[in-house]
Order: C-alpha cells, then sequence, then structure tokens
C-alpha cells in the first residue's frame, strides 16, 4: 500500500466529527479533507447495526449529506418536523373519515378516477371548427344563411367545409391558407 493511502486511512477515522444523530440511531460526521490542492468538507453517515438502510435516513439529513444545507439538523428542528408530520398524518386521517361519513350519508358522490367512456372527438372537432370560424369572421358576421322563404338554412357554420370554394374572378389559387 501507498504511504499516502495509509495516511488517509488513518486521517478519517482520527479527524472526524460527530454532527449528529438521527432517530433511528444513525449517525452523521463531517472532516475537512484535502482535495486536489483544495480543502473541501467531506460528509458521510454510519447506519446503526449491519442493516445498511438508507430508507431509514430522514429527508434532512439527506439535505445535509448532499450538502444542499450548509447546516446539519438541529434536535429542535428534527422535533419540530416531526410533530408536523404527525399533525399532517391525523389532518388526513380526519378527512378520510368525513369523506367515508358523507358517501354513506349520500352527500357527496364518489368520484371514479380512471376512464370511464372514450372521449367523443366529434363535438370536440365541432367545436373548434366553430371557433375559428366565428375567429374568422367577427361577431357582427357570423349569421347563418336565409334561405329564399327568409328562415334560416338548416345546414350550419359547423356543416360547411373549410375548404376553399367559389370560381369566379376574385378566386386566386394558392392563396388560401387553412383556419387557425
Amino acid at each position: 500500500m501507498s504511504k499516502r493511502l495509509v495516511s488517509r486511512l488513518l486521517g478519517m477515522f482520527q479527524s472526524r466529527t460527530q454532527v449528529g444523530v438521527d432517530k433511528a440511531g444513525n449517525r452523521y460526521f463531517t472532516r475537512v479533507e484535502e482535495v486536489d490542492g483544495a480543502m473541501k468538507e467531506r460528509r458521510w453517515v454510519e447506519f446503526k447495526g449491519a442493516d445498511q438502510d438508507s430508507t431509514t435516513v430522514p429527508v434532512e439529513w439527506i439535505c445535509w449529506l448532499n450538502g444542499q444545507r450548509k447546516k446539519a439538523p438541529t434536535p429542535e428542528e428534527l422535533a419540530e418536523l416531526e410533530a408536523r408530520r404527525e399533525r399532517v398524518k391525523q389532518n388526513i386521517e380526519l378527512l378520510k373519515k368525513k369523506e367515508e361519513e358523507e358517501r354513506k350519508a349520500g352527500v357527496r358522490p364518489v368520484k371514479k378516477i380512471g376512464k370511464s367512456e372514450s372521449p367523443n372527438l366529434q363535438s370536440f372537432v365541432k367545436q373548434q371548427l366553430t371557433g375559428t370560424l366565428d375567429q374568422q369572421k367577427g361577431p357582427e358576421e357570423v349569421s347563418r344563411p336565409k334561405d329564399a322563404t327568409g328562415t334560416e338554412d338548416s345546414t350550419t357554420d359547423i356543416d360547411r367545409s373549410s375548404e376553399p370554394t367559389g370560381t369566379g374572378a376574385t378566386f386566386k389559387p394558392g392563396t388560401w391558407q387553412p383556419p387557425t
């Protein structure tokens, strides 16, 4: 082994500082070491017991280990966050009970999540066409044509094609643009 590796291993155990302990018994350490000529802080966790389960590390300690927090969480902060999590759990339970009571009483209908039927694409297309025709004409020009008797024609804007029509002198090929 190289001398550098041995000194680094000895330094790891001699100059470490325990920063804190979480409720699962995991211990957190820090040490300042030289990396590429710069002094950097190294942070790590030593798990309690032989079971090294990373899911037992609380979020606050994960943030500290990853450098997202400058200071380690204090015991007071951890206690406050634990109390808050407990209140949230209690509120969730109360809301679940309230919803269940409302369902049994028939006050609130049961909401089903998921696909109950396929979407109606024809009505969607008709809505889109109606909206584009209204935008092209403007509010004052959106009227239905009347037949010779003065009644509204049975065909509507929705039934008409958006393709260009006309053979008159004003028609210019290549100038038609699709509705936007």
